[in-house]
């Protein structure tokens, strides 16, 4: 198994669920990513963190 026999496919999957509340609630989006723009580097920061943790654990949770 290679890279991108993993990288691809969960990157699409990204891409897909990135893609949802844009389609389905686009003013809603919109305000969320308006409000985001109003935050300090250290709370961007601290939800970039929060995000990649709680993905990290989700992936070591569904490892066999």
């Amino acid at each position: 198994m290679n890279l991108g026999d993993v990288f691809v496919p969960a990157l699409a999957l990204m891409l897909v669920m990135e893609g949802v509340l844009p389609f389905l609630a686009p003013t809603a989006w919109r305000e969320a990513f308006v409000r985001m723009t109003r935050f300090s580097d250290g709370q961007l920061r601290f939800m970039g963190l929060f995000s990649m943790l709680a993905g990290l654990l989700l992936l070591l949770m569904t490892q066999s």
